[in-house]
C-alpha cells in the first residue's frame, strides 16, 4: 500500500532570496518590503531556514539540504516541491513552471545527489507543457492522495487541466478539480496554488471551504475527502491568508506524527482546530515571515517530501 506521509524531507538552503516579480503577478500573498536591504531580506531567510531545518531535526525528522546557487538567480529555489515529486515506486516526476526564472531550479547535480541515499528507477518530465504554455506546478498545484489514488487540483494560471489530465493519466490518479478563489481589490480571483488553501493528510484535510465559490464543487470535494475517511477541518479565509492551509503531515522520531506549518499559521488557528489537528499528530511551528512575506509560499512550500526508498 502506497504510503501517504514520508520520513524523509528535500530541502533547499537560500543564496539570494527576494521577491519574484515573475510570480507575484499571479501570488496575491507576495509583499514587498522596503524597509529591507536584499543582503538583510537574504540573511532574515537563511536565519529562517536554518531554524525551520534545525526544528524538523529536533523532532526526528531526516532532511536532506541542498544549497541553492548564485546563478542563475533563482529567488524562489526555496520552495523545492512546485519543481519535483517523489514516489514509492523509485519514480521522480518534473514539473512545468509558469514563471520562466523558476525553471532553472530543476537541477541535474540535485537529482544526482539524491541518487547517493535514495533508489530512483526513472525521471519522468512534464516540462514539455511549458512549450505551449501550460503549467502544473508538482505538489503546489497537485494534493495527492497516495493511498487512494486521488489528486486534488484548484485550477489557476499554474495548474491546468490539460496537465492535470496528462498527470494522472501517466501516474494513475483520479482528479478531483475545482476552482478555489479569493477576494483581490473586490475581485474573486483564482489561488495560485491548491497547497496554500488545502492541505491533505492520512486521515485528515484542511481546507478552506469558503474559497470555493462553486457549491456543486464544493460538496464534491468533501464528499469525496469524507469517502476516503479524512476528518475536514475548515479554515477561514483569514487563516488561509495565514498560511493555515500550508501544512504538511511527516513523520518524526519512532514514526511518529508531525503535523507542520509556520508560526503565523499555528497562532491563526482557534483551540477547536489545533485540538482536532494535534489528534494527527504533534503541532511542530517555526517562524518564517520573511519567506512568507516575500515569497508569497509558507512551510508546505519549503518541504519536498521523498518517497523513493532508500538504499
Amino acid at each position: 500500500m502506497s504510503k501517504q506521509i514520508t520520513n524523509n524531507i528535500m530541502m533547499i538552503r537560500p543564496v539570494a532570496f527576494h521577491m519574484n516579480e515573475q510570480t507575484a503577478v499571479n501570488n496575491y500573498y507576495q509583499k514587498n518590503d522596503v524597509s529591507l536591504s536584499s543582503d538583510e531580506i537574504q540573511k532574515e531567510a537563511q536565519i529562517q531556514f536554518d531554524q525551520f531545518v534545525d526544528v524538523l531535526r529536533s523532532e526526528g525528522v531526516n532532511v536532506t539540504v541542498f544549497d541553492d546557487t548564485i546563478e542563475p538567480p533563482t529567488p524562489d529555489s526555496i520552495f523545492p516541491n512546485n519543481w519535483i515529486s517523489f514516489h514509492q515506486d523509485g519514480v521522480i516526476r518534473l514539473y512545468p513552471m509558469y514563471a520562466e526564472n523558476r525553471r532553472f531550479e530543476r537541477r541535474e547535480d540535485i537529482i544526482e545527489g539524491l541518487k547517493q541515499a535514495f533508489k530512483v528507477e526513472e525521471v519522468i518530465s512534464f516540462t514539455d507543457w511549458e512549450s505551449k504554455g501550460a503549467y502544473l506546478e508538482g505538489t503546489g498545484s497537485l494534493l495527492l492522495d497516495r493511498q487512494n489514488k486521488i489528486a486534488y487540483a484548484a485550477i489557476s494560471e499554474r495548474t491546468m487541466p490539460n496537465v492535470l489530465e496528462d498527470f494522472c493519466d501517466e501516474a494513475g490518479f483520479d482528479p478531483i478539480a475545482f476552482h478555489a478563489l479569493q477576494t483581490v481589490n473586490g475581485s474573486r480571483l483564482p489561488i495560485y496554488h491548491t497547497n496554500v488553501m488545502m492541505c491533505l493528510g492520512e486521515a485528515f484535510a484542511v481546507v478552506c471551504l469558503e474559497s470555493i465559490d462553486d457549491s456543486e464543487e464544493r460538496a464534491n470535494l468533501i464528499s469525496t475527502l469524507k469517502r476516503t475517511n479524512k476528518e475536514v477541518i475548515d479554515i477561514s479565509e483569514h487563516q488561509k491568508e495565514q498560511f493555515a492551509g500550508n501544512m504538511l503531515q511527516v513523520l518524526g522520531a519512532n514514526d511518529h506524527r508531525l503535523v507542520v506549518m509556520s508560526s503565523a499559521a499555528y497562532h491563526s488557528l482557534n483551540e477547536d482546530q489545533k485540538e482536532r489537528l494535534s489528534k494527527h499528530g504533534r503541532l511542530v511551528h517555526s517562524d518564517i515571515h520573511t519567506i512568507e512575506k516575500l515569497g508569497g509560499g509558507s512551510a508546505r512550500c519549503m518541504m519536498a517530501e521523498i518517497f523513493n526508498p532508500k538504499k
